[in-house]
């Protein structure tokens, strides 16, 4: 009795074989036939490879057939060079088996079919070709962020792309090919912010003490018409410590952890009215021993009762709008007792030197009980954690049940200051 054959299938991005079915059936001259050695299985399939000699188009899908009468492919890999997968479904009868994502140009690629016949004998044949070059010089590139470094847990990974991808199934293709790898090993996905710019980020924060390591493999794949993928430069980051700064508005105090154990606690002021400070989490995003702030830089109209033009000391950016964590020694009387400020988190000099000096970009500040506006999600910084995990989710051009529509386009950073 023949049992049904088994399939690879080639999973997105991840690049991961997996075997989705049952093995052989029948009998061989020992009654094993895994222990037969595969015969030359070329008289029993068909490929439509390039002739010999030429190369194959890049733009046409691969196929592999059982001839009538001359048993069934139970088995086919396709791999390129560098180690890239092609992903394919094999029909259920063992009858034919196709590409379902697209070759590489300029590529040469390895097929290795396995085979049985009606006794269950197994067969193998390794098929090679090359493809041809593209025929248009449009290439997608990508450039990851941060730069190579240490940083924070609430770290995301961005992805900036030098031509805009809006269709869905070219916008699955560069997601494919956009690799990251953490160890230890975290669940996460792709977020697309724009039709050029994709961010990164685990469920969870990454773990402590981690590297993370993304590359693209989408040099010479085809994304779209007469668009193909670009080489692209390897990113490696690794994490510290997680550090998370929770400010209670309300309290006018924040707390301070690491590794989830409190380290500290300091008295603040938040954002006055109609200043508020923005709710929710924010990751930092760079450390200022200086910075001239000005409140026309927000709209206050210089010699207003609100105008302020101020040296400021161990500032902590969080937005790109101008909310700091800072030095502000003007307000120390009203510190752990009302909210004074343009909308930063205020603190003494001396506070602000050791959270100056604790932090890194990457680090967590989370601003809860404000009556300001929730932090938004992308353009203003990192409010990436703001957004749950199913949502995030549907970001992904690989999602199931993603709605209909455009993905979210970020909004464009602004460079002002507050106090």
């Amino acid at each position: 009795m023949n049992t049904p054959p088994r399939t690879r299938t080639v999973i997105g991005c991840t690049l991961l074989v997996t075997a989705l079915g049952a093995g052989f059936a029948a009998c061989g001259s020992d009654g094993n036939p895994l222990s037969d050695k595969p015969y030359d299985a070329a008289d029993q399939i068909s490929f439509n490879g390039p002739a010999e000699g030429k190369r194959a188009d890049p733009d046409k899908p691969l196929e592999v057939t059982a001839k009538d009468g001359e048993g069934r492919i139970t088995d086919v890999t396709a791999q390129d060079a560098t180690g890239r997968y092609v992903a394919g479904e094999l029909a259920a009868d063992g009858s034919r088996w196709h590409s379902t994502s697209p070759l590489a140009a300029n590529a040469h690629y390895t097929v290795q079919v396995s085979t049985e016949d009606d006794d269950g004998a197994p067969g193998r044949k390794v098929l090679s070709f090359d493809t041809s070059k593209p025929t248009t010089k449009k290439r997608l590139n990508v450039t990851f962020g941060p730069d190579a470094g240490e940083y924070g847990v609430g770290q995301p990974i961005t992805a900036q792309l030098d031509q805009e991808v809006k269709d869905r199934a070219q916008r699955a293709v560069v997601e494919r090919a956009l690799r990251v790898d953490s160890t230890p090993a975290v669940p996460g996905a792709w977020y697309w912010v724009s039709g050029k710019e994709l961010h990164y980020r685990p469920k969870e924060y990454w773990p402590v003490h981690a590297t993370v390591r993304v590359h693209s493999n989408l040099d010479g794949v085809r994304v779209g018409d007469r668009l193909w993928g670009a080489g692209s430069k390897p990113l490696k980051i690794t994490t510290g410590d997680k550090l998370v700064a929770v400010t209670d508005a309300a309290a006018h105090q924040m707390t301070v952890y690491k590794n989830d154990k409190e380290i500290n606690q300091i008295p603040v002021t938040t954002g006055k009215p109609g200043y508020e400070t923005r709710n929710g989490v924010k990751v930092i995003l760079a450390k200022q021993y200086f910075v001239r702030m000005r409140g026309t830089t927000v709209g206050i109209a210089e010699g207003s009762s609100d105008s302020y033009d101020l040296p400021v000391y161990y500032a902590t950016r969080v937005t790109w709008s101008g909310e700091y964590v800072h030095a502000a020694p003007w307000s120390v009387g009203s510190q752990g007792y009302e909210n004074v400020s343009h909308g930063c988190t205020g603190m003494s000099t001396g506070n602000a030197e050791w959270f100056f000096d604790t932090v890194r970009e990457g680090d967590i500040v989370k601003v809860v009980n404000s009556n300001g506006d929730p932090m938004e999600p992308f353009g203003n910084g990192f409010g990436d954690w703001n957004v749950t995990w199913a949502k995030w989710r549907t970001g992904s051009a690989l999602a199931n049940g993603r709605p209909d529509g455009p993905a979210p386009e970020a909004a464009v950073r602004l460079q002002p200051e507050s106090v």
